[in-house]
């Protein structure tokens, strides 16, 4: 009897065991905004593109309007796209080259990571302090050249940066796991900080375990940071990047189809 009910409990066990794999599953895919939701952003990006056509003028307002079709367009999916409407931009006002983060992201995306990776070192140019521009040159080189070289040219700095990034960097150099890096957002801080961070953190461990082809791990953070309300009001820089969050898990999601 006793061997009997021991064998019953592990087929219990087993079963729990089954069922809790598969809920967990369940949830890392799970898509952080709902259907309805994911169709009104599309519409609003589409009714950009409808309300700002491909310029004719060479002038303040034509760089204007690529960046709106560049973002648009980007946000669309339509990374290839929005990769041209942003070298337009450049291409009228060459000033904006050095600083122009968001080609290098969109490169990324576009599949052209040796190409990101030299728009993120012009970057270096315009602000030596920024990890997260260090952080998408490791992503590209990762991409383009593989672990050892990514590792091998990771950008140091010496002067300091915002918060979560002297942490969140911390994660590419493999001095901490994305663990620590979530336990070292302290919870005394305010609630609309205490977002900001986590968001930031769960993003860059979101991209990083993509690279590393961890696709739950980078679902589960990626879908984290996507369902943070700070960066979706936050301004154009943190709204920027919660699209990437979206992106990036929408991307996941398609491989597994």
């Amino acid at each position: 009897m006793r061997q009997g009910f021991t064998h019953s409990c592990y087929v219990l066990l087993a079963a729990v065991m089954i069922l809790v794999g598969a809920t967990a599953e369940e949830t890392t895919n799970r898509h952080p905004l709902r259907s309805a939701e994911r169709e009104a952003i599309a519409k609003r990006f589409r009714e950009v593109l409808t309300s700002t056509p491909a310029p004719e003028t060479q002038d303040a307002a034509a760089v204007s309007a690529h960046s709106r079709r560049g973002d648009a367009l980007f946000f669309l999916k339509e990374y290839k796209q929005s990769v041209t409407e942003y070298r337009a931009m450049v291409k009228l006002n060459p000033e904006l080259d050095t600083s122009h983060w968001r080609l290098g992201i969109a490169l990324y995306f576009a599949d052209q990571p040796k190409e990101a990776a030299e728009q993120f070192d012009k970057y270096r140019s315009f602000d030596d302090i920024d990890r997260e521009n260090g952080i998408w040159r490791f992503l590209c080189h990762y991409r383009a050249f593989g672990k050892t070289r990514a590792a091998n040219e990771l950008l140091r700095y010496d002067k300091d940066d915002r918060e979560p990034f002297p942490i969140v960097y911390r994660l590419f150099d493999g001095s901490i796991t994305p663990e620590d890096a979530l336990r070292q957002v302290p919870e005394s801080l305010s609630a609309t900080e205490r977002d900001k961070r986590l968001f930031y953190t769960e993003l860059y461990i979101g991209l990083l375990k993509t690279v590393q082809d961890d696709t739950q791990a980078a679902k589960k953070a990626l879908g984290n940071a996507a369902s943070r309300k700070w960066p979706r009001t936050a301004g154009f820089g943190p709204n920027y990047m919660w699209h990437v969050a979206r992106l990036q898990f929408d991307e996941l999601t398609k491989t597994d189809e």
